[in-house]
């Protein structure tokens, strides 16, 4: 989950002042894209970065000023010529960041905010758009509505029905295209509002190892909850993006090393599903040495006392092991590949649910 809703909802929740910063626009080259956030305490603290350097110091600046006066500020700033004269910063473009104090007071932002926490905790998806124009703020209604794909809505934007109206219909174009964006539109009376709107998406990564039958199966079912995949297989026959449709990627890599090829990280779901003792014990002697949030390996209990004793006479420790989820899945009797397919998944959607 993004660190910086997290730290949020929970400033919020103690009724503690911050400030969120978000990259608007970047045009030319810069260290963050569109979509950044960066959130910043009342001691001048921060949670996130927008790239260092004279930009985050003049957004901490400008925090300042919104902390002061209790409403947002824009700032635009160029990353070439005089206003990054003397520093280190040399990507060059023109940037544009949004700050925005955030209120406890405003009971749908705690919604939106807790709402989305839960979209990258559990799956789902929406729109987040926010009114960017200074003026249209007030500190008891925030310009701001979180749509969501079920139809469900989280906010408001005051005298922009119809454009809220339209943002519903463009929500399952904009989610295809998952990039942020300014827009320009009209309000009700025809004034022009400006506002940037983003998707909100689960997207925890979820590696298969093994591209056999089992995983066939896996790829669809973890894709519609959720999940992105990629499939690693050391056979080129078995790692074609053809065969899996439904995977974000295929990789065809040797299971030797495979782990330096892949950018695991706390949030990732690791599944060993090859075709043999040997490469599920290669994979998961690689796995154990990350801090992946979910590690399952296919297979019999003596299977697994097998490679567990291997493991441990190699320095592995019984701490290490109990972090693996072996035999795979929920024990539903499965037996056929799409049954244990059913059963994996519905293990990764408990653990991914904080129930496992």
């Amino acid at each position: 989950m993004e660190p910086v809703y997290v730290k949020a909802v929970e400033l919020l929740s103690r009724n503690e002042p911050s400030v969120l910063a978000t990259i608007l626009r970047l045009t030319g080259s810069g260290p963050r894209g569109a979509g950044t956030r960066f959130l910043i305490l009342k001691d001048g603290s921060y949670v996130g970065t927008i790239g260092g350097g004279l930009l985050e110091a003049r957004v901490l600046e400008a925090a300042r000023k919104a902390f002061e006066a209790q409403s947002p500020v824009r700032l635009a700033l160029s990353l070439m010529g005089k206003d990054v004269a003397e520093t280190d910063m040399i990507c060059g473009g023109d940037v544009d960041v949004f700050l925005e104090p955030l209120f406890a007071e405003n009971q749908d932002q705690v919604r939106g905010f807790k709402r989305i926490l839960d979209i990258q905790k559990r799956g789902g998806s929406g729109l987040l758009a926010t009114v960017v124009q200074v003026d249209r703020w007030q500190k008891d209604s925030v310009p701001r509505v979180l749509a969501l794909t079920g139809g469900e809505v989280i906010g408001s934007l005051p005298g922009m029905k119809g454009l809220q109206e339209e943002l519903a219909k463009q929500l399952p174009v904009w989610l295809k295209e998952k990039e942020p964006r300014l827009v320009a539109a009209r309000d009700d009376l025809g004034g022009l509002v400006e506002l940037f709107v983003e998707p909100i998406l689960s997207d925890p990564v979820l590696y298969i190892f093994g591209g056999g039958h089992v995983s066939a199966q896996i790829i669809p079912l973890a894709s519609r909850v959720g999940f992105k995949v990629e499939v690693i297989d050391d056979r080129p026959e078995f790692a074609d993006p053809a065969k899996f449709p439904d995977a974000a990627k295929v990789h065809h890599y040797p299971f030797q090393s495979v782990l330096e090829k892949l950018p695991v990280d706390e949030s990732s779901y690791l599944v060993i599903v090859t075709r043999g003792h040997i490469h599920d014990k290669t994979v998961l002697e690689q796995c154990l040495r990350t801090k992946a949030k979910y590690i399952g390996m296919i297979g019999s209990r003596r299977k697994k006392a097998m490679i567990y004793e291997k493991l441990l006479e190699e320095g592995f420790t019984t701490s290490d092991l109990d972090r693996v989820h072996a035999p795979i899945g929920l024990d539903i009797g499965a037996e056929t590949p799409e049954e244990i397919a059913v059963s994996i998944v519905a293990e990764l959607i408990q653990v991914r649910a904080g129930k496992g």
